[in-house]
């Protein structure tokens, strides 16, 4: 008898793993996203300096404050400072010590506001993003499947309809909604009073009570497009000779569709995750709005409205890196679900 190949050592194993394809794409595209995000933030910075004014503008408006004391938070801000000195600050203070700066407004660390408002954002991108493909992937198959049936017209003007809704007006119909059918679906905030009162359980599923119309109203244009993506997709595969030849073979119709079918026409969806993540952070912005939602959206829009540099520079940040992240958890699905697909062909 021939003996067995010796079992790989668990260091042998952590080294094939850092040193394989999938780790080596991984530590490119980091590199790749660290060197993204400083020239995107030096072009968002040159932005946001070309509007006129500042921060202290709509103090000078307040009586109670002195010229003197205007002076003083100008120095402490360094807003007396020039262009490339303030940026070059902003970027060494991230660099050497993780920080994003002070928040003009709040008169906090950048970074703890961000801690504080961006899972909320988070916690309604993800609910937003799995009610998106839960629902636009079985709808566009259904449609595609059943093509210039009634079922596919319906699906089809249901999908005309969602596109055409903007997220403002859908988050006014949602409101609507929940006036005339309070207090069935609770609108303001993330959580009741008494949420500190309940149960671990209890608070999870009040959390969830309060993301279902946030939800919707970020979910409606982002279904609407996939269901149309997907039926698209799924046509241009069962077209293929392949498909037709395993029907010809007597496969059953569901492994035909949703084994041989479905793989081929998923990847070009996958492909729009990435960009469907960073989506939803400039569609929050008025869900969360409407909703009062305590998420990254308003935090950033109130920093738009009051001029506040640093924190309006880390929240756009944040969103770029979403687009990043995006994209390479997109990459990986891809490599994932298509063996065949080779990352170094992805960069």
């Amino acid at each position: 008898m021939t003996a067995s190949a010796p079992e790989p050592q668990p260091l042998q194993k952590i080294i094939a793993a850092l040193t394989g394809e999938t780790a080596v794409y991984i530590f490119k595209r980091l590199m790749q996203g660290l060197l993204t995000l400083v020239l995107a933030s030096a072009v968002c910075f040159i932005v946001i300096q070309l509007a006129p004014g500042d921060y202290l503008d709509a103090l000078k408006e307040n009586p109670r404050i002195s010229k003197e004391r205007l002076d003083e938070l100008r120095t402490q801000f360094r807003l007396d400072k020039s262009w490339i000195e303030q940026y070059g600050f902003w970027l060494w203070g991230i660099i050497s010590r993780g920080d994003f700066g002070t928040s003009f407004v709040y008169n906090r660390s950048v970074t703890s506001l961000l801690l504080e408002r961006v899972p909320a954002t988070l916690i309604l991108a993800f609910s937003s993003l799995i009610f998106v493909w839960a629902i636009g992937i079985p709808l566009g198959i259904i449609s595609a499947v059943k093509q210039r049936s009634w079922a596919d017209k319906v699906l089809r003007v249901i999908s005309y309809i969602g596109q055409g809704f903007p997220s403002f007006i859908t988050g006014l119909l949602l409101l609507i909604f929940a006036q005339n059918t309070s207090p069935l679906f609770p609108v303001g905030d993330m959580t009741s009073i008494d949420h500190a009162d309940l149960t671990w359980l209890g608070k999870i599923f009040d959390i969830g009570w309060h993301m279902i119309l946030p939800t919707i109203a970020l979910s409606i244009v982002g279904f609407a497009g996939l269901q149309r993506i997907a039926r698209g997709e799924m046509l241009d595969v069962l077209r293929q000779d392949y498909i037709q030849t395993a029907r010809a073979k007597g496969l059953p119709e569901n492994r035909v569709i949703y084994v041989h079918a479905l793989r081929n026409a998923v990847n070009p969806l996958i492909t729009l995750l990435g960009f469907e993540f960073a989506n939803l952070l400039s569609g929050a912005f008025i869900t969360e709005f409407f909703f009062n939602w305590p998420g990254l959206g308003r935090l950033t829009l109130q920093a738009v409205q009051a001029q506040d540099l640093y924190l309006l520079m880390a929240s756009l940040m944040m969103g770029a890196t979403m687009l990043i992240v995006g994209n390479l958890i997109a990459d990986i699905l891809l490599k994932f679900v298509d063996p065949r697909i080779k990352l170094s062909d992805m960069n």
